[in-house]
């Protein structure tokens, strides 16, 4: 009998072959937001891992939306053909059944920053920093940019060039799009009262400051009705008067009511006064917090690596799938491993095929 983890799943119409998913992790080693050799080399290499959802890195819809000078984008022409060109590759490597998403977001706050193998933090005079923008003028941490608060018609704005983008990845060919409402970018930065002290319609209550997720929800889902569309949610901030569960599953009902089929379940990135627990699978509870309370599919994320955990997750009924970033990054046949642990078949490309024994060797080993 298949194990859970190898269930296939549908989602608003969009079948995956399995509970696996591919978390979205920045390579920073975008070119003005076009994808480079790097992706390639990347996306062709999740394509053939045998994860059934895989979803690239977070993408920003204006280029002052970047995190970094090397963070990916779809806000321009040359965005969208390099993006066409590098999943065009990947598709044709990939393991049956396997869909592609694109991550949309805007670092808000957090953008104009330094990659993080060049210390991280925000750029120096001399490295060509940007303004940025949040929904108040409250910075990220001491030392960081001050951002400016966004005007009405600009909060407008940026909801349409979600939509832009979106319409762009559709046209690049990928099968979802996943919005970012996580890790203190710019849409979670409206979501907590920490980051959003406005008066306005989009502050104040969580009704108003939860407008700004779902608006750009709606304006994705009528942008391009026939692609599936998720969210991945800081569920919990990790700071006392912050973002919590509560509000959490409010949002998600009415990101649900927008037309979003799954959220992704993560946590914390918006203070630097979080007091985040680590370990492995520190987030499931949300995860089951939140499809218990909202009623939606989640994806439980956060330092799952051991197949059987990740089975037990979705076995339990905690989660309808798992996601993972590191171990894929460490292991990008990670999900052969589980196929191997559980008996399952792989579906390798057939360059591949004859590795898929040496697999189900070492882990018969492990045992």
């Amino acid at each position: 009998m298949t194990t859970s983890l190898f269930q296939p799943i549908t989602l608003d119409g969009l079948t995956f072959p399995n509970r696996i998913a591919v978390a979205p992790m920045c390579q920073y080693s975008a070119d003005d937001g076009s994808a480079t050799d790097w992706h390639l080399h990347h996306w062709m290499n999740l394509a053939m891992s045998g994860a059934g959802m895989v979803t690239v890195e977070m993408t920003d819809v204006e280029r002052r939306g970047r995190i970094s000078h090397g963070c990916l984008g779809l806000y321009s022409d040359d965005n969208e053909a390099a993006a066409r060109r590098t999943l065009d590759a990947a598709r044709r490597v990939a393991a049956p059944g396997t869909k592609f998403g694109t991550q949309l977001a805007h670092a808000g706050r957090k953008a104009s920053n330094q990659k993080p193998w060049e210390g991280g933090g925000p750029l120096k005079p001399d490295q060509d920093p940007w303004p940025i923008v949040s929904a108040s003028a409250i910075a990220y941490d001491t030392g960081w940019q001050v951002p400016r608060a966004l005007e009405d018609d600009e909060i407008l704005q940026i909801i349409e060039r979600f939509a832009e983008a979106a319409r762009r990845a559709e046209r690049a060919g990928f099968d979802f799009i996943e919005l970012h409402a996580a890790h203190g970018y710019l849409i979670f930065q409206f979501l907590s009262p920490l980051s959003n002290q406005r008066t306005d319609r989009w502050g104040g209550s969580l009704e108003n400051r939860m407008r700004f997720a779902v608006e750009i929800a709606k304006a994705v889902r009528k942008a391009v009705p026939k692609l599936m569309l998720g969210a991945r949610l800081s569920v919990k901030e990790w700071v006392d008067g912050g973002f919590d569960v509560e509000d959490a599953i409010e949002v998600a009902r009415a990101l649900k009511a927008a037309g979003v089929a799954y959220l992704c379940c993560s946590s914390g990135g918006n203070s630097p006064l979080q007091k985040l627990p680590t370990g492995p699978g520190y987030q499931v509870h949300l995860a089951e917090a939140v499809r218990k309370g909202a009623g939606i599919p989640t994806r439980a994320v956060g330092l799952i690596d051991d197949p059987r955990q990740a089975e037990a997750i979705v076995a339990d009924g905690r989660a309808d799938m798992v996601a993972l970033a590191r171990a894929f990054l460490a292991d990008p046949r990670w999900a052969w491993r589980a196929a191997a642990t559980f008996g399952e078949k792989i579906h390798p490309a057939p360059q591949l095929a004859r590795s898929v024994t040496t697999m189900q060797h070492w882990m018969k080993a492990a045992g």
